[in-house]
């Protein structure tokens, strides 16, 4: 049966596919306009208040979400617009993490041959806790600026881990790292039961780990920081499942989950063979975004793991290059993923954010536009709309 002929059929359980994620989604950060970038500069000189700079945010939000909801999109994002990278901001505003500036032993990688170091290393310090919220703020503010779904990513705590295994745990703190676990969980938990309470029906995590720890120089590294790879996966997904437990019927969380993304360059490529198993079968989420967008990814076969009724995102539109694909050729890419895993549990997106730093991407703001209509419309072409 064709996508076509699928899509036809499924045209009769409409109601299912309401919950998030929509068969049109997308990952989460977007460019920051220009005015937003030198007004955080600005911000960092001295030179305006926090309160200017909250205001130039604000603006560039109500005009990013008015561009989502221009191009089709029902899950709405902030853009993560109010934070510097995709995971220190949130990791950082919990009691005991630090922001160290530090590089990792993986580099990012780019087409042109260039390759950066990863100035973004956390560290453990003192005991986790959360004192305060840490963005609940930042939903209540993106909830107010639209009437479709208000989408919200935050990273998963075991990226953090990840880099560097227990040398990034201050051993005064923690000896025992059951606790250390157990304290990140009781933390995350409560930020989250806050989202909720301001509204977050659709909640994301964003696990970088399971990708990187497909590609063997990570894995490589990972065990020249004294951890073992396959067993890590195994607890990252205990990790995830103890944060997401006991959620109502109402909230969707899902995970998104890549090779890296810096300024159009990536840190790790492999297929998803090593974690498929393991990641799709334990990790309580209710559906997975997965970069597929290059050769870097692997081929669909690790899907054959995914269990009907979890929904799969598949990341086929790269957020790193400006070239659009067609629709030819992502419509083949959804039928050769749908021989893995029936067309009703699978979606499209962009295989990651824009701008998963404040530098964002080596696309216009243009392409971004496009890249996302064209997601909108080539999921309305094969489900119908829906």
């Amino acid at each position: 049966m064709s996508v076509q002929d699928q899509a036809a059929v499924q045209k009769k359980s409409s109601a299912a596919t309401q919950r998030p994620p929509f068969r049109a989604d997308q990952v989460g950060s977007l460019l920051r306009p220009q005015y937003l970038k030198e007004a955080r500069e600005q911000a960092e000189r001295g030179e305006i208040t926090a309160a200017q700079l909250r205001a130039h945010e604000d603006r560039a939000i109500r005009e990013v979400v008015k561009l989502q909801e221009e191009v089709g999109l029902q899950g709405i994002t902030d853009g993560e617009f109010r934070r510097a990278f995709w995971h220190v901001d949130f990791l950082s505003g919990f009691d005991g993490i630090e922001w160290t500036h530090g590089d990792y032993a993986v580099s990012f990688k780019g087409a042109d041959g260039k390759v950066a170091s990863t100035s973004s290393m956390l560290k453990v310090r003192d005991k986790v806790r959360r004192s305060k919220p840490i963005m609940v703020d930042h939903f209540a503010f993106l909830k107010s600026a639209t009437q479709r779904t208000a989408k919200f990513c935050i990273p998963s705590p075991t990226y953090m881990h990840m880099r560097g295994g227990r040398k990034v745990v201050d051993k005064q703190a923690y000896p025992d790292m059951k606790e250390f676990w157990a304290d990140v969980v009781t933390a995350y938990r409560a930020e989250i039961a806050d989202l909720r309470a301001a509204g977050c029906t659709y909640l994301q995590l964003d696990d970088v780990s399971f990708a990187t720890m497909c590609d063997p120089k990570v894995r490589s590294q990972v065990a020249e920081d004294g951890e073992d790879p396959s067993s890590l996966a195994v607890l990252y997904c205990d990790i995830v499942s103890a944060i997401t437990k006991g959620r109502d019927p109402g909230h969707a969380v899902t995970m998104h989950t890549c090779r890296g993304n810096s300024q159009s360059m990536w840190m790790a490529e492999g297929g998803y063979d090593p974690v498929a198993e393991v990641l799709f079968n334990q990790a309580d989420v209710d559906g997975f975004f997965l970069e597929f967008d290059t050769e870097r990814a692997g081929g669909f076969e690790p899907l054959r793991f995914v269990p009907k009724g979890k929904k799969i995102v598949l990341g086929l539109v790269s957020s790193k290059t400006p070239e659009l694909e067609t629709k030819d050729d992502l419509k083949r890419r959804i039928e050769a993923a749908a021989k893995f895993v029936p067309l009703e549990d699978l979606c499209l997106s962009p295989q990651c954010g824009f701008a998963s730093s404040h530098h964002g991407n080596k696309v216009t703001e243009e392409i971004e536009r496009r890249k996302l209509a064209l997601v909108v419309e080539v999921a309305d072409e094969v489900w119908g709309g829906r």
